[in-house]
């Protein structure tokens, strides 16, 4: 069974797909470092690097509204977290707005702090959600390596993933036989029975994790992976790369 829940559309036919990984990372690991580095009132910086964002994405022919629901998901979480600070945060010179409901008011340092919270993480998420859908995990993985990353950062990161779609695969068996003998009944019953699954399908990804590691011994796994030969980077990750340069010179000039 395969599953594409981070790396969807990484098998899309575009430019961009075609790059070296290792190109792509450095420039979307660029784009989110002037992000977080940029004041919150570069209000031009911060709308060039996203339409530079949606030009790559429109250039890599991936769906906007696909993109977007994605970078929408994280929206929720930063609210839980930030959404106070405006009420909290109290400024020095007491500049504010009162809305007139037993005192309480927002203040304007507050709803800086706000912005800048959610305006960096759109563009770092989004940022990330390009670099996944335009490259495919096992390629960011030898990217990675080939950038200098540790070893065994990448070897465990790997292995997450592959281990993440035995237990997705053990998950839709178990509710396959869940379904297949009428599972209903009250709540506590269901209860019951969530319970049970939860500790057979650890259980069972645990054995099934142990086989798969067995195999890999029995083919000559000796605690890394084979290393692939990189590539020289072409015209195409070169001309991709100037945008490096260019972001760092509209944070300096922008910034």
């Amino acid at each position: 069974m395969r599953h594409a829940f981070l790396d969807h559309h990484s098998q899309t036919e575009s430019p961009i797909h075609h790059l070296d990984a290792r190109a792509k990372i450095v420039v979307f690991f660029t784009f989110i470092l002037i992000g977080v580095s940029s004041p919150p009132t570069s209000f031009l910086l911060f709308s060039l690097l996203a339409l530079a964002l949606i030009g790559i994405a429109l250039l890599a022919r991936l769906p906007l509204g696909h993109l977007l629901k994605k970078v929408l998901v994280v929206l929720p979480f930063l609210f839980v977290v930030t959404l106070s600070i405006p009420f909290m945060k109290k400024d020095a010179v007491g500049g504010g707005y009162d809305l007139g409901l037993g005192g309480l008011s927002l203040s304007r340092s507050g709803l800086w702090i706000l912005w800048n919270v959610v305006i960096k993480s759109c563009l770092g998420v989004f940022s990330v959600i390009l670099l996944s859908s335009t490259t495919s995990f096992p390629q960011l993985i030898r990217g990675l390596e080939k950038l200098g990353s540790p070893r065994i950062f990448t070897m465990l990161t790997s292995f997450m993933y592959r281990y993440s779609f035995i237990l997705i695969d053990e998950m839709h068996r178990m509710k396959r036989a869940r379904d297949s003998r009428c599972f209903g009944g009250r709540w506590f019953w269901q209860l019951k029975v969530i319970g049970y699954m939860i500790g057979t399908l650890f259980l069972r990804s645990f054995h099934r994790g142990e086989r798969v590691y067995m195999a890999m011994l029995s083919r000559g796994y000796h605690g890394t992976m084979p290393e692939t030969k990189a590539r020289r980077l072409g015209l195409g990750e070169v001309v991709f790369l100037f945008l490096t340069p260019f972001l760092f010179f509209l944070r300096i000039y922008l910034g």
